[in-house]
């Protein structure tokens, strides 16, 4: 994770949380969730941030625990959901998890704030953590022209989705479309990936 962005977000993990929180629900995420994932399989979501994610997956038939780089955001998360898991884990390594570990990943704008050189190891090794037969969703915010910065400080990187799509060229992509999402009104692109070999 970029040093800048991960010191803003646990500087200001609370009103991230909060702001998250209160944005509309992301029920056009929820629909691929729903429509892609499999029902009862063990889920991550790396890059949970406060957990409204996690929260939301396992009260809808996805078993699942949250990861995040920042202490912060897992702070927050770990007082709003107190019953549910989360760790921390950071990109490219996620230290711990061994492959093959879930059924579904989930990475909702995340690899956006990565440094260019750790966006496809990053990618290769979420898709790593896939169970055979399992389901990867990633989507990030699309930045056009060149990398650029918030008032936060938060890196937003500019790459091509070529990228991403080399790192999962042994994946069946059934969805890979760029959209404005429902809860941040932010244009991002959405990929999902199936692991062959069940």
């Amino acid at each position: 994770m970029d040093r800048a962005t991960l010191a803003a977000y646990d500087k200001d993990a609370a009103a991230f949380a909060q702001d998250w929180h209160e944005q509309p629900a992301p029920v056009d995420l929820h629909d691929i969730v729903t429509r892609f994932f499999i029902r009862g399989g063990a889920t991550a979501d790396i890059g949970c941030g406060s957990g409204r994610e996690v929260a939301w997956l396992n009260a809808n038939g996805f078993p699942a625990e949250g990861f995040d780089a920042s202490g912060g955001l897992l702070a927050e998360a770990c007082a709003r959901y107190p019953a549910l898991r989360f760790a921390r884990a950071e990109l490219p390594d996620l230290s711990g998890t061994a492959s093959g570990s879930f059924d579904n990943v989930l990475c909702e704008t995340v690899i956006m704030h990565l440094d260019h050189a750790l966006i496809a190891p990053s990618v290769r090794r979420m898709f790593d953590i896939v169970k055979p037969g399992g389901i990867f969703y990633l989507s990030w915010r699309v930045t056009r022209g060149d990398d650029a910065r918030d008032a936060h400080g938060r890196l937003y990187a500019a790459f091509d989705t070529a990228l991403v799509r080399a790192e999962l060229a042994a994946a069946e992509l059934l969805l890979d479309a760029e959209v404005v999402s429902a809860s941040s009104g932010k244009v991002i692109h959405r990929l999902v990936a199936s692991k062959g070999g069940r």
